[in-house]
């Protein structure tokens, strides 16, 4: 599961940006037309609803389970979670939680 978990991370990180990409390079870091482009797409605002939500579960289980079952370096996902989302932090957290098993 360790491997899947990896190639998720990879995948989490390189598919978002990818899409994302081009819009920064034609718009540059313009939040307000950001927002505005979800606002007016009812599928955008919907799957950005999606991982705001999922984003705040995530969170919330991660703390949940540090107090359980603490991980080592239990930040890392966190600063997935901000730099580039749900997509990297969930599998990220789930490898650390199985080498952390292993490790045991």
């Amino acid at each position: 599961m360790k491997k899947l978990y990896l190639l998720l991370c990879v995948a989490g990180t390189v598919l978002p940006y990818a899409l994302f990409a081009p819009w920064l390079a034609s718009h540059g870091l313009a939040l307000q037309l950001l927002w505005a482009s979800i606002a007016e797409q009812p599928v955008a605002a919907f799957a950005w609803a999606d991982v705001l939500v999922s984003g705040i579960a995530l969170l919330a289980m991660m703390a949940h389970e540090q107090r359980r079952r603490p991980l080592r370096r239990p930040w890392l996902p966190v600063l997935a979670l901000f730099g580039v989302g749900v997509s990297l932090a969930l599998p990220l957290y789930l490898y650390l939680r199985e080498a952390s098993d292993e490790a045991r």
